[in-house]
């Protein structure tokens, strides 16, 4: 079978180097190539709803560190 070399959003982590609150724009931006000013262009835009989203990602995306086991 084929993998799919796309979009994969269990691969998305939090930044911790390219981060201004949660480095959730940070892990967006490395696994999409997009920058992660864009990305917070986006959330900003989308006003309460990309707030709501942003919070919703800090809480449970991973930090790029931690290790499932």
């Amino acid at each position: 079978m084929q993998q799919n070399p796309g979009f994969d959003f269990n691969r998305i982590r939090r930044s911790r180097t390219d981060r201004f609150l949660g480095g959730v724009c940070g892990g967006l931006a490395k696994e999409t190539n997009l920058p992660s000013w864009l990305w917070r262009v986006i959330f900003a835009l989308l006003m309460g709803g990309g707030v709501f989203a942003y919070v919703i990602m800090w809480f449970f995306v991973p930090d790029e560190f931690d290790q499932l086991s």
